[in-house]
């Protein structure tokens, strides 16, 4: 079986050049303009996620899959161990003495990992790749996630480049089982998974950017898989 991946690669590599950049020169950018730019995104982030929210067809698919999934992720404590493995990448390449899971490199790591993981170009562009080749769709997204790390990297520090290691492994994975899996992704199971994934954007910016309010919302990660499962049911029925 051929390897599609290359759109994720070059996801990677943006992230990473980014990242960079933004630890190289984020001293020279004002704390003020840091916490505005961070502000932005958060609320871009929300607008985007009511966006996609939007695209349902079935809004109780989405709730349903919402309960289903966050009670799984608490099962499971998905939080826990993204943290966790926030923490445990901070002791070997960190030298903040800032530690614990509210630290700057875990936020970073966290807030990283969720934001270019969910939403449709990850999914969408994903499947793409995996199934035709075509990164073009990933190609985008890279240079959107590539510009964000500059602004987190320059306020959240070296946790964001780390993120990039959750890329690889959740887009190429997507890839890959993206043309075994092509019989049964039909587009109301791509809008379902779209829309759920909206309401996740939206409360990564109201807790991990904005602030607002502080919510587990790794644990809200198994309903992007719920949510097409529920239509899989439906439509079989």
């Amino acid at each position: 079986m051929e390897w599609k991946v290359t759109g994720t690669l070059i996801n990677v590599v943006s992230i990473l050049l980014g990242g960079t950049i933004g630890l190289l020169f984020g001293s020279r950018i004002p704390e003020r303009f840091k916490a505005t730019i961070i502000a932005a995104l958060g609320l871009f982030t929300v607008v985007m996620g009511m966006q996609m929210f939007f695209k349902s067809e079935n809004q109780l698919i989405v709730l349903g899959a919402m309960i289903i999934g966050t009670i799984l992720g608490e099962w499971l404590g998905i939080e826990e161990r993204l943290q966790s493995l926030g923490l445990t990448l901070e002791k070997r390449f960190s030298s903040d003495s800032e530690s614990g899971t509210g630290s700057r490199f875990v936020r970073g790591f966290m807030v990283s990992s969720l934001l270019f993981c969910i939403g449709p170009m990850a999914i969408l562009g994903s499947i793409q790749d995996g199934l035709t080749g075509d990164y073009n769709l990933l190609a985008v997204k890279s240079t959107l996630d590539g510009f964000a790390s500059i602004a987190f990297a320059s306020t959240l520090g070296p946790g964001v480049l780390f993120s990039s290691i959750i890329i690889l492994f959740y887009q190429g994975g997507i890839s890959l089982l993206a043309g075994a899996l092509s019989a049964i992704i039909s587009d109301p199971m791509m809008n379902e998974m779209t829309a759920t994934g909206g309401v996740i954007l939206v409360g990564l910016g109201i807790s991990n950017l904005l602030e607002i309010k502080k919510i587990r919302v790794g644990n809200f990660l198994p309903a992007l898989v719920i949510a097409p499962l529920i239509v899989w049911v439906l439509e079989m029925i």
